[in-house]
């Protein structure tokens, strides 16, 4: 009877670990490809271990390639509009469920809800003529603005689920402490909504770091490509050198892996903390 429940329990640890070794073994192929001499070896053993670790493939795809130049372009881009969208989300997320503006929160959630609904590919156009009005077209501005944009919605919705958790007790604590609102949201507030936080710039930036849409149509010139469109090119200018385009792959989900492996815990305290305790 025990080893019954034991095979039971054990079952759906076994199904996990098939799926992450399909899911894992693609990426396992890659690095390895990406650690061969040439195109031979890779061939007449695809999945074997590289009999020499030929590292030589990172620096000439990182320095002749200019994937180091796409990868900085897209690591700033990502990274800065994250920040900034977090910020602004957490602003808008304490005005909305802290601040008494009944008529006004309403009206300003029922937008956010709307926002929610529309898919970002609908906006291209209208985005697209927006920046050339502003004559920002073919500058990192024109993929950050709407990078920060597009990410509100979501990001307002998720944090203000954690914000509307946190005790009212607190807060007038600190108002009869003698705290300004602005006091409050930085000293008091933010500090406790930091898994949320972490949770939405974490996807946020996995976002800006994977599209592909605006940085392919907004950006023409090569110096500000950003590691998605860089990739088609490097692509079609290596595409008989099947190391230097695994080693490519490799550089452009590295950093979204050891993103998901450090800070796992944060993510998953963000998206469910808001549910339990609310």
């Amino acid at each position: 009877m025990t080893l019954t429940k034991s095979l039971k329990k054990s079952i759906p640890h076994i199904v996990l670990l098939i799926y992450v070794a399909i899911i894992l073994f693609p990426f396992v192929f890659v690095l390895f490809s990406s650690l061969k001499a040439d195109n031979v070896e890779i061939s007449q053993a695809p999945f074997a271990f590289p009999k020499k670790l030929f590292f030589q493939n990172y620096s000439d795809a990182w320095v002749q390639a200019k994937i180091g130049k796409y990868f900085f372009n897209s690591a700033y881009l990502a990274l800065s509009s994250a920040v900034v969208g977090v910020l602004v989300a957490a602003g808008t997320a304490f005005a909305l469920t802290r601040m008494k503006f009944r008529v006004t929160s309403k009206a300003v959630y029922g937008l956010v809800l709307i926002g929610m609904l529309i898919p970002g590919n609908v906006l291209f156009i209208a985005q697209y003529k927006l920046m050339m009005d502003l004559h920002i077209l073919n500058t990192h501005w024109s993929l950050f603005l709407p990078y920060t944009a597009g990410a509100l919605p979501f990001s307002v919705l998720l944090i203000s689920a954690f914000m509307k958790s946190i005790p009212s007790e607190l807060e007038e604590a600190a108002i009869m402490d003698g705290l300004s609102a602005a006091g409050l949201f930085a000293r008091i507030i933010l500090p406790l909504t930091v898994p949320a936080l972490v949770t939405v710039f974490i996807i946020n930036f996995l976002g800006n770091w994977n599209e592909y849409l605006l940085a392919n149509f907004f950006i023409s010139k090569d110096a500000l490509r950003t590691l998605p469109t860089g990739m088609v090119g490097f692509r079609d200018a290596y595409q008989t050198n099947y190391a230097l385009i695994s080693t490519g792959i490799v550089f452009s989900v590295t950093p979204v892996i050891v993103m998901y492996a450090v800070l796992q815990k944060q993510i998953i305290e963000g998206l469910t903390a808001g549910s339990v305790k609310g």
